[in-house]
């Protein structure tokens, strides 16, 4: 007889989230952890990004007190303690899980699983961390293991703790360098090039493709490159990077754009140009599961094509976020334990922390066009917005896609202050099949941000009352 219901492999966003709505469902749980209770995310990424991103934010707009009618003497900053506060915002939030891992009654087990052939789902067997082995057997197993920083070591492109960094060296760095070269403009480059760009770090990003954040609307995409530069920020795209090379003052990025070489120095380099699944070492290819560059495939009830193995988050494939992580941990716990759930499948919406935030969800309006879908768009600039004037906070726009057939809200993007929190209005409305009807007879607080994204509707209509 199984011991557990299910075994959890990995506590991240989706690991422990899993774990809680199975014992919900009266299921006996363990998870499976080798490193830190949170995962990746609330350890060494989405949280403590933000806490680093806020620091400097505060910082930064220090340097427009006067456009409040304020003034400060002595203004600086202490890198030591920006990077404290991060990692004890990490631990707080760890200890957190911990917390709710107690209450819910699941079992932690602190060690390193491998999977092996059983005749119900694959038996876990772990390398303890206190030393030992233990085997444990479940009616059903969820692979949460998450994913790491890529690495290119044929052009030199790997983390070395001093002159290359990933994620991890540059949120905790022993200091603070001069310049930076950011390789790769997704969220994650664009994020680390922010905060450090605010706190004076010349910076530089090496994007592969024509633009930068690439899999947002190019509007925003455009918008974004002309807010960042006007802070400081260089950027090389359309550029291959070909050899990273390390000195002792520094290191070297070669890049060759519009057919010339150019070689490119700073003290440091971020490597940002992806990730890469934690499926090896755990027993996939001796049991047969299906794999898609890398990642696990799974079917829309997160289930391999191995009897009772489920897999989630990262290591299941794009997109590769924590909400979607929790999203698809919450579905397959409750189809292990046969809980009929409401067949919603919520669009995922993509946030960048950076100044300003970018948000979308849904289609790009280039992607509705090459899915041969005719589109109405709509666009309102914060410039005109009260409550952004009053907050001196004007940059970006929000724009927004509907089918023009049936009126359906199919994507919207926007670029602007405090946008990741407004974003969810938009989730919610494509989830609820919204359509313009529906989004024009909404009232809007007045004064709010959020009147932009009623404005961006009625936009694409004909409709705009404020410009």
């Amino acid at each position: 007889m199984a011991e557990f219901d299910l075994i959890v492999i990995g506590s991240g966003p989706g690991g422990y989230v899993a774990a809680i709505r199975a014992t919900q469902l009266g299921q006996k749980v363990a998870i499976v952890e080798r490193e830190a209770l949170g995962g990746i995310c609330l350890n060494w990424g989405c949280i403590p990004t933000k806490a680093l991103l806020k620091s400097g934010e505060k910082f930064e707009s220090l340097s427009h007190l006067k456009d409040f009618g304020l003034s400060a003497e002595k203004v600086g900053f202490d890198f030591d303690a920006i990077i404290a506060r991060s990692r004890g915002v990490a631990k707080q939030l760890n200890a957190g899980v911990g917390y709710l891992m107690k209450k819910n009654k699941i079992e932690v087990i602190e060690g390193t699983a491998k999977l092996e052939k059983a005749s119900a789902a694959p038996k876990v067997v772990i390398a303890l961390k206190a030393g030992g082995s233990r085997t444990v057997e479940a009616k059903a197993v969820i692979l949460a293991v998450g994913a790491r920083a890529r690495a290119l070591p044929q052009i030199g492109l790997e983390a070395d703790g001093e002159r290359i960094w990933a994620y991890r060296e540059a949120m905790a760095p022993k200091r603070l360098p001069k310049s930076i070269i950011v390789i790769g403009s997704g969220a994650i480059g664009i994020e680390f090039g922010s905060f450090y760009r605010a706190l004076g770090v010349d910076v530089t990003v090496v994007e592969a493709l024509p633009r930068i954040l690439p899999v947002e609307d190019e509007e925003v995409s455009k918008a974004a490159r002309k807010s960042f530069e006007k802070r400081g920020f260089k950027f090389r795209v359309d550029a291959k990077v070909t050899k990273v090379s390390k000195s002792g003052k520094g290191v070297q990025v070669a890049i060759e754009a519009g057919g010339r070489t150019e070689t490119l120095e700073a003290e440091v380099c971020i490597s940002a140009v992806g990730i890469t699944a934690n499926t090896d070492g755990i027993g996939l290819e001796a049991l047969g599961v299906k794999m898609d560059r890398g990642h696990i495939t799974i079917d829309s009830h997160c289930q391999t094509n191995v009897k009772g193995l489920y897999a989630i988050g990262d290591c299941a494939g794009a997109p590769w976020l924590a909400h979607k992580a929790s999203h698809e941990g919450i579905h397959a716990a409750e189809h292990i334990a046969a809980y009929k759930t409401p067949n919603v499948h919520s669009p995922i919406a993509g946030c960048t922390y950076s100044q300003p935030q970018i948000a979308s969800v849904g289609l790009t309006e280039q992607g509705a066009r090459e899915a041969k879908r005719e589109v109405k768009v709509g666009r309102f600039p914060f410039k005109v917005n009260g409550k952004a004037i009053a907050a001196g906070d004007t940059d970006g726009f929000v724009k927004t896609i509907f089918d023009a057939k049936t009126g359906a809200l199919i994507g919207a993007h926007m670029i602007g202050t405090e946008v990741t929190e407004m974003i969810q209005g938009f989730v919610t409305a494509i989830t609820l099949e919204a359509t313009e009807e529906d989004l024009h007879g909404t009232v809007y607080p007045h004064p709010t941000l959020s009147e932009a994204m009623h404005e961006s509707a009625l936009d694409a209509y004909g409709r705009m009352i404020h410009l």
